[in-house]
């Protein structure tokens, strides 16, 4: 899987796996994509008896924490995922857009080779939202 995912990602489209497996691959999908600071990730039960989880693939990430260097980007994507699962779609769309325009901004922390640091960037995401 690791190699299809590296050389022929565009043939994937969802992947089930092992909650082992998955948190390996998923840390590929995101460092593929450009950063592990920017992906979601959720553990949802489709039953709904059971409580699903939403969080970015990278965790707590507590190596960095205080430092003022994480992306916050997974966190708010996550957030996103959780509302449209919830069934607020308006709501995860005015995150998604809110997120889109910082980086269009160019406001990024440095794993996506901007130069903002997290509450710069939780700033400009939440004055986005507020517009």
């Amino acid at each position: 899987m690791t190699v299809r995912m590296t050389l022929h990602p565009q043939s994937l489209d969802t992947i089930l796996a092992t909650n082992l497996h998955a948190d390996i691959l998923s840390d590929l999908a995101a460092a593929l994509a450009g950063s592990i600071g920017i992906a979601p990730t959720a553990n949802i039960d489709p039953s709904r008896n059971f409580p699903s989880m939403f969080e970015p693939i990278h965790g707590s990430a507590f190596d960095i924490t205080g430092m003022g260097i994480a992306n916050p980007v997974g966190t708010f994507w996550s957030a996103c995922e959780m509302l449209e699962w919830l069934g607020e779609p308006e709501a995860a769309k005015l995150i998604m857009t809110a997120i889109e325009a910082a980086c269009s901004d160019g406001i990024k922390t440095r794993d996506l080779g901007g130069k903002a640091n997290t509450k710069e960037v939780t700033d400009a995401v939440i004055a986005n939202i507020m517009v």
